[in-house]
């Protein structure tokens, strides 16, 4: 998936343009879909009745931008007031068992032991070397009990690794089959909306009678909206405040128009690129993959204190090396010079004729009128302020390594 949005206004002109994008966001394997094996989620109509240019995305017909409203202008609305996602097309999933925490912490490098219930954490899935299967959001119900997103794009090959480790788990030599089996279901057709925008709270406020300052960052409740009752999760993927919003499938259209009213504003694809650029925020196929360690992707954050210590969980041997020994390479952020800088743009250091990494994500910020980029270079030329060269349309520009995110996180704490 890639991250590169052209000057984003531009784009959205004409279909063959938003193609285009939709190429650059989503990669070449979501566009060779087949239109007959594209799927939708459960707002597609309501996208076109709003106005939406729709775009393959992920193996899904997903919203680009609505209207005359542009990228640029989207994202500031929801930088500025608020904006409402559709994100229905990622995986919802439950594990329950006597043995769920467990399992969980043998996919992943996370304490899920020690989190208190309806707290939510960033992790990853992690293959026997080490590699980022995907990466995803655990939410602790109970011991026994999790909520689980993960990336549409991972879809066929997450849902397959889950069940056959859960086969593995639950044989009668495993340790679900010797103190208690996991199940797993996975919330087909289940709506999902992200609300974000610093005025996304009191909108929201104003349709609840629970008190959101209660639910700061990370954490998730059911909470009545106008008569539904409804897992709400503060977080996102914008750098703002927040909220991600779970819903059953017969109720996915009337939320969203619920949601959709002043100062909310309908956001797509485009403008979810560039925020989630902006707040360092890594997007799975571009910026992360099978070959790439939680601890060179810079989410060595994610590992467990007694994780670090004890492993256990699948890929330990080499996170562990790594976390010890230091990484080759580190994914780090660029503020560029001259052109921006697109994914797969070699970098070098000053003079050097071999390149020392690959820019895997850039854009012109639309917050910063700057050209900002996330890439992997060699361990030394990481730190903060080095200065490098990033080769664009044959020529190299200057750049220098920046620390992420580029925006400062407005996130609810309390």
């Amino acid at each position: 998936m890639a991250t590169l949005i052209r000057s984003l206004s531009s784009l959205s002109r004409s279909s063959s343009k938003s193609s285009c994008l939709a190429a650059r966001l989503g990669g070449a394997r979501s566009l060779a879909t087949e239109s007959k094996s594209i799927r939708r989620t459960g707002l597609y109509d309501f996208h076109i009745e709003n106005g939406a240019k729709m775009v393959p995305f992920a193996g899904y017909s997903m919203p680009l931008t609505y209207g005359d409203v542009g990228q640029v202008a989207s994202h500031h609305h929801v930088r500025n007031e608020a904006g409402l996602f559709d994100v229905g097309h990622m995986v919802q999933t439950t594990f329950r068992g006597p043995t769920a925490t467990a399992f969980l912490e043998h996919l992943t490098p996370s304490s899920l032991s020690s989190l208190p219930a309806y707290t939510s954490t960033l992790s990853v899935l992690v293959n026997p070397q080490g590699g980022i299967i995907d990466d995803t959001v655990i939410t602790k119900h109970s011991s026994n009990a999790f909520y689980v997103v993960t990336n549409a794009g991972r879809r066929d090959e997450d849902l397959p690794w889950f069940t056959t480790q859960l086969e593995k788990w639950n044989s009668p030599e495993g340790p679900g089959g010797k103190e208690g089996p996991v199940e797993m279901e996975v919330m087909e057709d289940w709506g999902l909306i992200a609300i974000q925008g610093p005025q996304a709270a009191s909108y929201l406020q104003s349709l609840t009678s629970y008190d959101l300052r209660e639910l700061t960052f990370g954490k998730s409740a059911y909470v009545p909206i106008e008569g539904f009752n409804l897992h709400v999760a503060r977080g996102g993927y914008t750098g703002e405040d927040g909220f991600e919003i779970s819903i059953p499938p017969s109720h996915t259209v009337e939320v969203a128009k619920l949601l959709h009213k002043s100062p909310v504003q309908l956001a797509g694809l485009a403008a979810r690129d560039s925020l989630r650029l902006e707040a360092g925020m890594c997007l799975y196929g571009n910026d992360l993959d099978e070959s790439t360690s939680p601890v060179e992707a810079g989410l060595s954050w994610v590992i467990g204190k007694d994780r670090k210590e004890t492993g256990g969980f699948i890929g330990a041997d080499e996170v562990l090396r790594q976390l010890k020994e230091g990484p080759t390479r580190r994914r780090v952020g660029f503020i560029v010079e001259g052109a921006p800088a697109r994914q797969g743009a070699k970098i070098f250091a000053p003079s050097s004729p071999e390149p020392i990494g690959t820019i895997t994500s850039g854009i012109p910020s639309p917050t910063l009128s700057k050209n900002i980029a996330m890439g992997y270079v060699q361990s030394g030329h990481h730190k903060k302020g080095t200065q490098v060269e990033v080769e664009v349309r044959g020529k190299r520009q200057p750049a220098v390594v920046t620390p992420m995110p580029f925006i400062k996180p407005r996130y609810w704490r309390g």
